[in-house]
């Protein structure tokens, strides 16, 4: 059912721009939108940085309430909009009926309690934000998350029956098709701006967010803070349901990226067998006689699969080879390519070439893990590759997936890195700015799934573009950059410069520490098109 997302190697925006009302001034009643960004340079004093410093904890409750605001969104794709485009449950019968009656009684108590836990984490920070600056320190927020991760515990049967469902979407059944179609079709929609297959999983990966962000605010406070016991308490409430949640999210993860290969990959069927565990997947360099070859490999706990890109107009992968871990060799080579080493199985010995010596390093040492272990795996391997490489009729497809980012990037992606861009996602509201041009545009920002997603406002329900960030690197603006504002970051790949502009200093590391972790590591840059598009 899951597809991937519809990337863009390059967004292209309006060209309004907009111009903010300065940082002194609070005109709108969300706390969403202040403290208000600017695109005018403002003067700070040492005592406002002091203060600002100082007070960490607002900016974190507002972290919070941003990404919690995303979050509300997604699963709003789930019991709105899919809801709605599904029309009355009664018109599906037998298996599919019960598997949506399940999905959405489950995701029922899951939207309520995300709708009040942000309408009240509203109201917090509309009085926090109405207190003189000097107050705003006094505010409570761990008794407000004491008491909202106390009621998380009580949604964790609905969480569970969530996780039940997800796996129950992933087998196949009599009468499965007409759902599939009907999933398939909805996803093609813009407001479902990720892998339905992705957003199940977020109402299992937001406690653990909550953790990390509950985190921050205990190493904020001294032991002495009149908060600091509450929020302490409140981090132990929502590490009870994280650590009943972490386990099974690494399986439920495994799970979705090889449902997602079967259904992006022409001849990827069977991938999804039980058993299986996706590694990693990346571009590398075939050596043959005609020279290096670009192929995208994809590693498994007991097979090699390597494929070619197709021509159609889907532009899908082609299988082009299986080969089984068990018995296989793999080493640094001694050659005049850079960065080559060679894979020695029982079918064929091959030379490939990674595009950095780090990308290489991660392709031998996971390979060379997994062929360790690949004996357990033996008999699901030669299960697997007896299979026939065929081609589905009737599967929807989109052009730009994660492989083709890979593709064009020159980057390989692990199942490591994918637990870790869930666990580093971020979202609000950020000045962006184009190499060339001279404003500002304000735009709501989503960062996950290794990508950043525009929005003109939180509000929208799609998203105007996106930006695939595997293969840029994250900085600060040097001297030589048309930028002379505060708290600004600049992405970078090849001739692509991108320049986003945060409200405060917290922010501005926040975003710059998120995308580190979140986009792994940046590697070489591949090609892009003619038209700058992946």
């Amino acid at each position: 059912m899951a597809l991937q997302p519809s990337y863009t190697g390059c967004c292209h925006l309006s060209p309004v721009t907009l111009r903010l009302p300065s940082s002194n001034t609070h005109t709108s009643s969300s706390p969403l939108l202040s403290p208000a960004l600017s695109d005018a340079e403002s003067s700070r004093t040492d005592e406002e940085e002091s203060e600002q410093k100082m007070d960490e904890a607002y900016y974190i409750t507002k972290e919070i309430l941003s990404t919690e605001t995303t979050h509300l969104k997604d699963v709003e794709v789930i019991t709105v909009s899919l809801h709605g485009s599904l029309g009355k449950v009664e018109s599906l019968q037998g298996t599919s009926e019960q598997r949506m009656k399940a999905l959405f009684s489950s995701m029922e108590s899951v939207h309520q309690f995300h709708q009040v836990f942000l309408q009240q984490l509203e109201d917090v920070l509309t009085l926090w934000e109405g207190r003189s600056a000097h107050a705003k320190d006094t505010q409570i927020i761990g008794d407000f998350m004491l008491r909202n991760m106390t009621a998380l515990r009580g949604l964790l049967p609905s969480l569970h029956r969530l996780e039940e469902v997800f796996l129950e979407l992933q087998r196949d059944s009599p009468g499965q098709q007409e759902l599939e179609s009907l999933l398939q079709e909805f996803e093609q929609q813009k407001v479902c701006y990720l892998p339905l297959s992705c957003l199940l999983l977020k109402p299992l990966q937001r406690p653990l967010q909550y953790e990390k962000l509950l985190e921050r605010l205990c190493r904020h406070y001294p032991p002495s803070h009149h908060d600091y016991n509450n929020c302490q308490r409140a981090l132990g409430e929502a590490s009870v349901v994280s650590s009943r949640l972490r386990h099974r999210l690494l399986h439920l993860q495994n799970l979705q990226r090889l449902d997602q290969l079967q259904r992006d990959l022409l001849g990827g069927e069977h991938l999804s067998s039980p058993g299986r565990e996706f590694i990693r997947e990346g571009c590398l360099y075939k050596l043959t006689k005609s020279g290096l070859q670009q192929r995208m490999f994809y590693l498994f706990s007991d097979m090699l699969l390597y494929t070619r890109k197709g021509l159609s107009c889907t532009n899908q992968f082609r299988v082009h080879g299986r080969l089984p871990l068990f018995g296989m060799l793999a080493e640094d080579s001694q050659s005049s390519v850079p960065h080559c080493f060679t894979i020695y199985s029982a079918q064929t010995t091959i030379g490939v070439a990674a595009s950095s010596q780090l990308d290489m390093r991660c392709w031998l040492d996971d390979l060379n893990a997994a062929i360790s272990r690949a004996p357990r795996y033996s008999e699901l391997s030669a299960l697997s590759l007896q299979q026939p490489v065929l081609v589905s009729p009737g599967q929807t497809h989109r052009p730009n997936t994660l492989s083709h980012v890979c593709w064009y990037r020159n980057q390989s992606v692990s199942l490591t890195d994918h637990i870790t861009m869930m666990e580093n996602q971020l979202s609000g509201y950020l000045l962006r700015k184009f190499k060339n041009s001279n404003g500002w545009q304000r735009l709501w920002v989503i960062f996950t799934n290794f990508c950043l997603f525009f929005y003109k406002t939180h509000q929208e329900d799609a998203p105007l573009a996106s930006l695939p960030l595997l293969g840029y690197t994250v900085s600060v603006p040097s001297f030589s950059d048309p930028v002379s504002c505060q708290h600004v970051f600049k992405l970078h790949f090849k001739s692509h410069v991108y320049f986003f502009r945060a409200d405060s200093e917290y922010t501005w590391r926040r975003w710059m520490e998120v995308i580190r972790r979140g986009v792994s590591f940046p590697g070489k840059v591949g090609h892009l098109t003619e038209d700058g598009n992946i």
